[in-house]
């Protein structure tokens, strides 16, 4: 019999999820006899406290995102942060060890900073019966994110290890691997035969619009954006679990001029990227780096104020990706790229540049040892 895995994620949009799942993917292949657990710590089933915490998190990003940030900002320091994050831990380190005592892992793998804190300020005791590991799903280090007591750290970049470095992580458990995603996205796609098995027209324009698990990110104001563009597109949009955008962007094809595909939960995510000339996203990093990982060219919108928004900077400033800032206008940025393709090949090489499409391979060769 394998080694026992417990990795725990966080049902907080889809990022989370996606990485822990393509972790549990790597582990898998490479050694089929491991046992796995998945656990999604801010469920209800995990803890009541903790599902409550969730659903704060989200009102506080619908409602008031200001405030949001503003509590970002304000946990980012090291003094301030870590009292946020003493505070936290006295109230989440239970639910840890429920789970503990249940599994009783070999390894705890966290894709979510709140329960890579919790492993973290266990006692030593607890500590010692098993490797603890943490996978940031960011392109950038959170306060929130350093735990002192884990035993390995897997991140994007090299300067988010410069970061944990400076917070005081030791050099020489932090592995710069890129963020995992699933062996779809690791597979070279040819964009001609993506469209035809999607019944999308070879010869036009492919607009893909995603906004994450959650379907969130303004993609009906996009959508009157794009109207605005003569040439004919087909504009392939992904509302995630979001049913009541996917009914008004349903209700805007019947009035467009373009060719609107409107779709909920989809498992071609992979080919519908690799048939889009351009993704429009907010920037989630699991979205960024699945677009990223197969060289599609991506207009970022709509980040929610902190790790979004250092996201979006990383793409922008890679030249991956170009963020959309208050003012620019989606419709001419969007043209101009179609109007150009040397434009939209430079993003393509770019991404290449970047990729690390077997990162969860990579992960999962460090942690198996």
């Amino acid at each position: 019999m394998g080694k026992n895995y417990l990795i725990v994620t966080a049902s907080v949009g889809s990022g989370h999820e996606k990485a822990a799942a393509a972790v549990a993917e790597g582990i898998q292949k490479q050694c089929p006899d491991a046992q796995i657990n998945t656990i999604d710590f801010m469920s209800v089933k995990t803890s009541l406290i903790n599902a409550f915490m969730k659903s704060c998190y989200l009102n506080m990003l619908h409602f008031v995102p200001n405030l949001y940030e503003f509590m970002y900002q304000f946990t980012a320091g090291k003094k301030k942060g870590g009292f946020v994050k003493w505070a936290m831990s006295s109230v989440i380190v239970h639910s840890m060890k429920v789970l503990i005592k249940k599994f009783r892992p070999e390894v705890i793998i966290c894709t979510h900073p709140f329960p890579a804190d919790a492993v973290s300020h266990l006692p030593e005791k607890w500590r010692r019966e098993f490797t603890s590991c943490a996978i940031i799903t960011d392109y950038s280090v959170h306060q929130m994110w350093v735990c002192p007591n884990l035993d390995k750290y897997f991140v994007a970049i090299d300067p988010m290890k410069e970061q944990l470095v400076e917070y005081g992580i030791r050099e020489d458990i932090i592995h710069v691997t890129g963020i995992p995603v699933g062996g779809e996205f690791s597979q070279i796609l040819d964009k001609k035969t993506c469209r035809q098995e999607l019944d999308l027209d070879v010869d036009l324009p492919v607009i893909m619009l995603m906004g994450g698990g959650l379907g969130l990110g303004g993609m009906d104001v996009a959508m009157n954006q794009l109207e605005r563009i003569k040439e004919i597109l087909q504009i392939v949009v992904i509302a995630g679990k979001n049913t009541e955008l996917k009914k008004n962007v349903e209700a805007l094809a019947d009035k467009s001029h373009h060719r609107i595909i409107t779709l909920g939960y989809t498992d071609k995510v992979a080919k519908l990227m690799r048939a889009a000339d351009i993704l429009i996203t907010k920037p989630g990093a699991l979205t960024l780096t699945e677009a990223m990982s197969l060289g599609t060219p991506m207009v970022l919108h709509e980040p929610i104020p902190g790790p979004e928004t250092d996201n979006a900077r990383f793409m922008d400033q890679g030249g991956m990706a170009i963020w959309l800032h208050s003012g620019d206008s989606l419709s001419k940025i969007v043209g101009d790229l179609l109007r150009h393709p040397d434009k939209l090949e430079n993003m393509h090489l770019k991404a290449e540049t970047y990729r690390r499409a077997m990162a969860a391979a990579d992960i999962a060769e460090k942690i198996i040892g």
